[in-house]
């Protein structure tokens, strides 16, 4: 690993001040899954407990210092509205087309950040205030249109993911993490930094806070007689347990999902416990 970091207190506030919209969080495993390779994301608990835990300033610290990594939700359910807007892009050319959208925005006044990450980048976009998460995504979705920047899904396997993902969610919902800015990328085993600073975490926050953060008149100025897409549908809140399967087959099949208790969803996939282990092996969530 680089160089210890040490995030001081008012580094983890004015961080807290920008990215951090609700308590609830993810943390991305340290270890790589077994047969993936990959470095999932799962809500933590409290130790010997189904109790979630709340992100804390010193969680903040902890991941600003590389010692955890954290994925943060966009979207208060509460409020139905988010500090920022988050553009990721991971396909090939995407760079170019986050360069694409980085330029229309400021003619906008908008003053996205770029942020390096490991296939592509992402583009922020920070909030005066904390505005609806529907009328952000009309403004970002519309802007694509108008590029001709591809949006995944609809039909689309690569293209751009904006944050929020949805643009309402309900109460005990959580929507979609991105990444926290500023820590370390399990997978890629390095901090990803922001175009625009020196690499140092109070170079970087400080010109975070520089940027000029977008109004909520603003926002509805730009979406005016707009609405989102109609190719472009929120993605179904992620679920808890696997989907029943439709009556059809003879009753001497066997159906695994008449006999495993609650799963989990890990990355794309449904996890649970073996049926036959559950007694003696305790399953770990963030292997």
């Amino acid at each position: 690993m680089a160089t210890t970091i040490t995030a001081s207190r008012q580094v983890v506030e004015d961080y807290q001040r920008l990215f951090v919209n609700r308590r609830a969080y993810t943390m991305q495993s340290m270890r790589p899954h077994p047969e993936t390779g990959r470095h999932y994301y799962f809500r933590p608990n409290k130790e010997g407990t189904d109790v979630p835990l709340m992100l804390t300033e010193e969680t903040i610290r902890r991941h600003l210092e590389g010692k955890i990594t954290v994925g943060l939700y966009a979207i208060n359910p509460s409020t139905q509205r988010c500090k920022w807007v988050a553009i990721d892009a991971d396909y090939k050319n995407a760079m170019e087309d986050l360069l694409k959208l980085q330029y229309h925005l400021t003619q906008d006044r908008v003053e996205p950040a770029l942020e390096m990450s490991k296939r592509g980048g992402h583009l922020w976009i920070f909030l005066a205030t904390p505005l609806l998460a529907k009328e952000c995504r009309i403004y970002i979705h519309d802007l694509a249109l108008r590029l001709g920047v591809p949006v995944k899904g609809a039909g689309l396997a690569d293209g751009i993911e904006v944050f929020p993902k949805h643009d309402a969610i309900g109460a005990g919902e959580f929507g979609n993490a991105m990444r926290g800015p500023l820590g370390i990328h399990r997978g890629a085993n390095r901090r990803f930094w922001f175009y625009g600073a020196d690499y140092t975490l109070e170079d970087q926050i400080a010109y975070l806070k520089r940027l000029r953060k977008v109004t909520e008149k603003e926002l509805r100025r730009f979406i005016a007689g707009k609405e989102r897409p109609v190719a472009v549908a929120s993605p179904a809140p992620a679920r808890t347990t696997l989907p029943q399967r439709r009556h059809g087959h003879a009753e001497s099949d066997f159906r695994i999902l008449a006999h495993v208790g609650a799963v989990r969803k890990v990355g794309r996939n449904y996890i649970t416990r073996c049926p036959s282990c559950a007694d003696s092996l305790a399953f770990r969530w963030d292997t």
